[in-house]
């Protein structure tokens, strides 16, 4: 399916729980447009399934130039207007239920900089970069909600200490999940993700 983006269509799947109740809609955002990064992502869909399980209904994406959605890559900026393009259409389709916001690596930071201006009832970010490989000048402003950060130790892409200082930082900071072997990309433990983040999606839907 394609939403309208403000680059043109971004191609999107939208997937709807079985639940009785919709407790509230998710956007997940995925990794760096130029390194790979697409909505079909595994820790992408591992955020899905988890906001998917806990009651949401989910919209990934992917970002401007990446598989069919349009535009051309924006470092982070147009990358952000693409989430709230996303979360405003999904809050169409789905009125009177709060937002969660998702996102992996650069989709992380582009979920931060989303969520104090989408009003996000919470937010998810797995190994969010600050400084390395996305473009700013200061940190976003604070999400103004719920947030868990989780990152692994041995992360070689976004390093954790780098993480952990700027997170640490934030007032209030986030809830902080260490992990201690799952490099940037969560091989093989993407069990342990999902049962590290859909208690945190459960206590605020």
């Amino acid at each position: 399916m394609f939403i309208p983006g403000p680059a043109g269509r971004l191609e999107a799947l939208l997937a709807t729980p079985s639940t009785p109740e919709i407790k509230g809609v998710c956007v997940v955002s995925h990794p760096h447009p130029l390194y790979g990064g697409a909505m079909t992502n595994k820790v992408v869909w591992t955020l899905s399934t988890s906001a998917l399980k806990a009651g949401l209904v989910v919209a990934r994406y992917n970002f401007r130039s990446v598989g069919q959605s349009e535009g051309l890559f924006d470092n982070t900026v147009g990358e952000t207007e693409d989430a709230l393009a996303v979360a405003a259409w999904l809050r169409e389709r789905v009125s009177g239920v709060p937002l969660l916001l998702a996102g992996f690596s650069f989709g992380a930071y582009v979920s931060i900089k989303a969520a104090s201006i989408a009003k996000a009832a919470a937010l998810v970010t797995v190994a969010p970069p600050f400084g390395r490989y996305v473009d700013s000048s200061a940190p976003p402003p604070h999400p103004n909600c719920p947030w868990l950060v989780v990152h692994s130790t041995d992360d070689d892409t976004v390093a954790f200490e780098d993480t952990r200082a700027v997170v640490d930082a934030y007032v209030p900071p986030p809830t902080l999940v260490r992990f201690e072997s799952a490099g940037h990309f969560f091989h093989g433990q993407l069990g342990p993700l999902q049962a590290a983040v859909q208690p945190f999606i459960e206590s605020h839907f």
